[in-house]
């Protein structure tokens, strides 16, 4: 297992706090066993949840030119066919999802192709299953058009306890299928917007694999304007 690079200052911290703590512990109270061993407990499982959280597995990702790859692991929590209103302005295929705290929270393009639309959003901190969170809280959205001429735009959406969102690619880029665009800081969500017409290979409340979890299929044929 690796340490992703936006760790490294929260783990810094994290071990600064329990420094800190356990001194004034050992200083105030020098003869209290009980608290001091209660306080080494809580350091060391509040050191392995940071550090859990900022995890970083090494795999090779799937890949497919017709493929959808899952951009984050987590649980499906939307499949709907909705209406995209910030970029594309037509009916989509809706796919969400969810990350809890102790999911590994790097973020991985779903396409290869070059990402014509890109927009950071401040916002709300709306608990990332809030049906408003997708068009309220903080987010990211991001537009690739695929090999195969298809747009399908993805969203990085900041929850109740999120407060950083990380992106590593810009309008015009060219990126890879499974490559890392970003990262979201403590539970959130990711939605897909996916052209009508694709097949979804996943099922509400089933878990999910970013880079390696086959999310869906894009239709047939070509069609550089969906």
């Amino acid at each position: 297992m690796t340490i992703h690079k936006e760790g490294y200052t929260s783990i810094a911290l994290c071990i600064l706090f329990i420094f800190v703590l356990n001194a004034l512990v050992h200083f105030f109270y020098p003869d209290v066993q009980g608290l001091r061993w209660f306080v080494y407990l809580l350091s060391f499982l509040l050191f392995v949840i940071v550090l859990q959280f900022f995890r970083s597995p090494r795999f090779e990702a799937a890949t497919g030119d017709q493929q959808v790859v899952c951009p984050a692991d987590g649980k499906v929590v939307v499949i709907e066919e909705t209406e995209e209103t910030e970029y594309l302005n037509d009916k989509r295929i809706q796919v969400s999802v969810f990350m809890s705290p102790v999911n590994v929270h790097v973020n991985r393009n779903p396409v290869a192709g070059v990402v014509k639309y890109f927009k950071y959003h401040p916002g709300k901190y709306l608990v990332a299953w809030h049906p408003k969170s997708s068009t309220e809280n903080e987010r990211t959205t991001i537009a690739v058009e695929s090999k195969t001429g298809f747009t399908v735009l993805f969203r990085q959406i900041a929850g109740a306890l999120a407060r950083r969102i990380v992106w590593y690619v810009k309008e015009g880029e060219e990126v890879a299928q499974g490559q890392q665009f970003g990262f979201i800081k403590f539970g959130s969500r990711v939605d897909i917007f996916l052209p009508l017409g694709s097949k979804v290979l996943v099922g509400l409340g089933e878990k999910v694999k970013g880079g390696r979890t086959i999310l869906a299929e894009l239709p047939d044929g070509t069609n550089a304007t969906l």
